[in-house]
């Protein structure tokens, strides 16, 4: 089946469910915020190459870390006793956004591009969008972006300047969203790391339940 290519001048997207075996559902149009939006409330987000044409994509098995279930390695908890940690939301988007994507842009290449970066922070400019900032000893460590809609955070990037950097901003996150009554952090691709951290594999069919009781859908 031929992957579904977008009008720049219609916004809509195909079935989720009609996505490729690998994932991916659409290619082109744009970043615009209705499209997004749409995008996320119907578990698919961009994700492609500098130079690229935009990809979307709606993987059938989903990777999500439920809040109340993050795990914290005896390590970790070592870490918390012996620091002082704290976070901070929204403290600068767009340097946490940038950071992610320097770091990424260094180690490994980014899809964090300048009209990501753009977009993104026109999502943050209307509170759909947040980012998180860890300190540890008063001193930037790490931090993270991502999608806040509902009851559903969508992890986008993470950085991380010193040793757990990322990963306090993650558990205290959580932390945070639990006490919310937030259904899940969806982390999209599945990693070593962040199945450390309490990362699962889910059916396309449990996400979406998920999903629509996050965002408050009847179903």
């Amino acid at each position: 089946m031929p992957v579904f290519k977008l009008d720049e001048n219609e916004i809509v997207f195909p079935m989720p469910e009609l996505a490729e075996e690998d994932g991916l559902l659409a290619i082109g149009g744009d970043l615009s915020m209705d499209r997004l939006l749409l995008a996320y409330t119907n578990g698919i987000f961009p994700w492609y190459s500098p130079g690229d044409p935009i990809l979307w994509w709606a993987p059938k098995e989903r990777f999500i870390i439920r809040p109340e279930k993050i795990h914290v390695s005896r390590s970790m908890k070592k870490f918390f006793k012996k620091h002082d940690v704290a976070i901070q939301i929204n403290r600068d988007f767009a340097d946490t956004m940038h950071r992610c994507r320097l770091k990424r842009e260094f180690e490994e290449g980014t899809w964090i591009n300048d009209d990501m970066e753009v977009a993104y922070g026109r999502l943050y400019e209307n509170d759909l969008a947040l980012s998180v900032e860890a300190f540890v000893d008063g001193q930037l460590a790490g931090g993270l972006y991502g999608v806040c809609l509902g009851r559903c955070f969508f992890g986008e990037s993470m950085f991380s300047e010193m040793e757990n950097g990322s990963k306090v901003a993650l558990i205290l996150l959580a932390r945070i969203l639990e006490n919310n009554n937030f259904v899940m952090i969806d982390c999209q691709l599945p990693t070593d790391h962040l199945a450390s951290m309490g990362g699962e594999k889910i059916s396309w069919e449990e996400y979406r339940k998920l999903l629509d009781i996050g965002l408050a859908k009847k179903l």
